[in-house]
């Protein structure tokens, strides 16, 4: 019984936002088959963020569909103390363009439409967001997670080029 317990505590810190539902149909040889597709960001607002896609011909199922869909494309993200990002980056998916900025302290989620959820759920507190391009969520947040997915620390670069961090902080001062 713990074990079980364990798990749910577990599973309880992750939530999840519905970002669209939509009607869709099929057109098959004896009329149209009708189903839905959920798309669903979740997230544990503590760096990680997943966008998932369900198609069901429930809306119940298509939700479920979603969230065990994004349980497997789960991204880790480095916040900074002031719970912003690390730097500036952008993402594209499709048409969709998005520019993400860090931001002061006590600024907020400066974003809209879908980029606003998944950013919440990463547990991003103090960020300027905006989407260029397409219109479409499923896109616009796909484009947030590529941005997100491609921020790196000041750690990570130094290990990556073999070199100190001090190297960096004296290339800043001159």
């Amino acid at each position: 019984m713990s074990n079980r317990r364990k798990n749910k505590e577990k599973d309880s810190s992750w939530q999840e936002k519905v970002v669209q539902i939509k009607r869709v149909t099929k057109v098959v040889k004896g009329g149209k088959k009708l189903s839905f597709r959920a798309i669903v960001v979740i997230g544990n607002e503590k760096g990680q963020v997943a966008i998932g896609v369900g198609k069901a011909t429930d809306v119940m199922g298509a939700v479920k569909k979603g969230v065990a869909n994004g349980k497997k494309n789960i991204i880790n993200i480095p916040l900074t103390k002031s719970n912003s990002i690390p730097h500036s980056i952008n993402g594209t998916a499709g048409a969709a363009e998005v520019i993400i900025r860090p931001s002061a302290s006590g600024s907020g989620v400066i974003a809209g439409g879908s980029m606003r959820i998944v950013l919440e759920l990463a547990g991003v507190q103090n960020i300027l967001a905006k989407q260029l391009g397409s219109s479409n969520p499923l896109n616009n947040a796909r484009a947030t997670i590529n941005a997100l997915s491609r921020l790196k620390t000041l750690s990570t670069v130094s290990t990556d080029r073999n070199l100190r961090i001090e190297y960096f902080y004296s290339n800043l001062i001159n």
